[in-house]
């Protein structure tokens, strides 16, 4: 009996609603085939943006600014709706369900998408590049070219607010085993998504100036389709978790029932607030945001009864634990915060550094290199960094601290780190670019300097990339509530989100500030005739302050544990006078 007891995984079922047998479910194989739709996701999305700037600018006859903004404001709302994904997950369908839909629509907007970049109908006539005759897509055809774009958004947001949870799903935490290879899964997650995104600056980006955009685009729909069969290969094999209902909903109730009872006062002694939740499933007490614990004072008409006895109004009285959870949501959002500027400069990477490519010498014999393809250094800076990080740093870490590598606040701090100096290297790069330009006149369609220059922002970058996005991913899950995990997820992607906008936003009022009506400035219609170097500046002087904003962010989370032992002592004393 004691053996059969320990082949089940507390809290977890598998497809028939049983308990879930730890020798039948879960472990890396699951994790690999739910790895699978992520990676697809990568090549479509990664495929899609890394060489979409170049498509506005090129084929739909955009300002360079606008395209910039058009692909950041794509990126940016694909991220956004990881929260309702989160949302839908948490709340109705589960991760699994979850991760069908939206693979469903993801495919339904790469299809759309290579059928408008087919039909000659949905673009503008072609014409000479740096021509002042150009005509711009009309409304309809960038109306066709918006509904695919974000339908691919809608699909990627669904997708990612639960992919990288349910894998992790798969390992229990309170196996020593499993929680050891839960340690490593993060890491390989990344490690092997980077190479779905390998693909799609290689190959797909090579299909879509060489080929044809459609079939490239057609290749992500028809790969999408076997990522999903795959995935639901596994049902059988999957562990899911039971939803805990909408944690939303959850984190408002006692926002509400602490503002309503605002005029009380916290009794001293903790053990006298209000309490429902099972020993073993209690989060332990902080004194952090003091304040929400109002929300479990018991007074008289919290409870109401009802047919199966009496119970509390959730909108009156919440358990402390309840309490407890919301406030390890609230102390995640200072890191929130400080992480986003790192996206920003990540945006670069994937707009105004393709434009940069795009006006360089990019051949290697006869061969040319795609413009977009440049960004191979980006992913090749993230296998390299992940790989020396999983082989060489942890083992080294584990042997002299005794810790299997860097915490995730560490990693996040390194990331910060490398994204500063990849921005200071950018815009020196880019002040070296714009003395040959000047030097040739500005109107050349190729400028007599290698693209290779830019090997160095798109390491150090990249590099960031890989410490940050690990970090990020193990701080928001681990650190939060256990069913809040999905919705915690979509609150990590919502900083790559934040950080693609507020590069849009940042590029239009640059271009306000600093532009004159013939349309130059910082950043100019024609990047040869703008200040783009100085753009790379500002961005480096934003990410040291918001590095500095985040060490104080780092030092305040550890929460402050009460004393327990004194607030013992003073009750001991207390019954002895009495």
């Amino acid at each position: 009996m004691e053996e059969k007891m320990s082949l089940i995984v507390a809290g977890a079922v598998d497809y028939k609603g049983f308990p879930a047998d730890r020798s039948k479910t879960g472990g890396w194989i699951p994790a690999a085939l739910i790895l699978g739709i992520e990676i697809v996701e990568r090549l479509s999305t990664m495929g899609i943006a890394v060489n979409l700037v170049t498509y506005m600018i090129s084929v739909m006859h955009l300002p360079s600014s606008t395209a910039a903004n058009t692909v950041t404001d794509f990126m940016g709302t694909s991220f956004l709706l990881c929260l309702l994904g989160g949302f839908l997950a948490d709340s109705f369908l589960g991760r699994y369900k979850t991760i069908g839909i939206f693979a469903s629509i993801q495919t339904l907007g790469t299809a759309t998408l290579a059928i408008s970049t087919k039909l000659p109908q949905l673009r503008p006539p072609s014409c000479h590049a740096n021509s002042d005759s150009c005509k711009q897509a009309n409304g309809f055809q960038m109306g066709i070219l918006y509904l695919s774009l974000y339908l691919i958004a809608l699909g990627t947001g669904g997708l990612k607010s639960s992919v990288s949870g349910f894998g992790s799903d798969q390992f229990d935490e309170k196996d020593e085993k499993e929680k050891s290879q839960m340690a490593y899964f993060f890491n390989r997650f990344f490690f092997f998504i980077s190479f779905g995104t390998l693909a799609a600056v290689t190959v797909l980006v090579y299909l879509q100036d060489e080929v044809s955009r459609s079939v490239a685009y057609g290749i992500c729909s028809v790969s999408m389709v076997v990522a999903l069969m795959v995935f639901m290969s596994g049902t059988k094999r999957y562990r899911y978790k039971k939803s805990l209902g909408s944690p939303i909903v959850h984190i408002f109730q006692v926002i509400v029932a602490s503002i309503k009872k605002r005029k009380m006062q916290l009794p001293y002694d903790v053990g006298s607030l209000y309490e429902d939740t099972p020993e073993a499933s209690r989060i332990e007490h902080t004194d952090q945001f003091r304040f929400l614990e109002k929300a479990a004072i018991v007074t008289e008409g919290d409870f109401e009864t009802n047919a199966s006895g009496s119970a509390p109004n959730p909108w009156k009285l919440c358990s402390l634990t309840r309490v407890e959870e919301v406030k390890m949501m609230v102390r995640l959002l200072p890191v929130w915060a400080t992480t986003i500027i790192f996206w920003t400069t990540y945006a670069q990477m994937i707009t105004f550094s393709v434009e940069q490519a795009s006006t360089m010498e990019r051949n290697m014999g006869s061969f040319q290199i795609p413009a977009g393809s440049l960004t191979v250094f980006f992913v090749a800076a993230i296998l390299i960094t992940l790989a020396v990080y999983d082989r060489i740093i942890m083992p080294l870490w584990k042997k002299w601290r005794g810790k299997p590598g860097f915490t995730d606040l560490q990693r996040i701090a390194i990331g910060l780190v490398f994204s500063v100096f990849g921005m200071a290297v950018a815009s020196v790069c880019e002040r070296k670019r714009l003395s040959v330009a000047k030097s040739v006149g500005g109107n050349h369609a190729t400028l007599p300097i290698s693209v290779f220059v830019l090997i160095p922002q798109f390491f150090l970058v990249g590099s960031g990339e890989a410490f940050i996005y690990t970090g990020q991913l193990d701080f928001f899950i681990t650190r939060s509530p256990k069913g809040m995990k999905t919705m915690s997820t979509g609150l990590f992607l919502t900083t790559l989100s934040l950080g693609f906008f507020v590069s849009s936003f940042l590029v239009s009022v640059v271009k306000k500030v600093t532009g004159t009506r013939d349309g130059q400035g910082w950043l100019a219609d024609n990047i040869n005739k703008g200040r783009l170097d100085l753009f790379y500046g500002l961005l480096t002087i934003l990410s040291f302050i918001n590095f500095v904003a985040f060490a104080v962010c780092a030092v305040w989370f550890k929460p402050k544990k009460p004393k327990q032992a004194g607030m013992q002592m003073g009750a001991i004393n207390a019954e002895e006078k009495c």
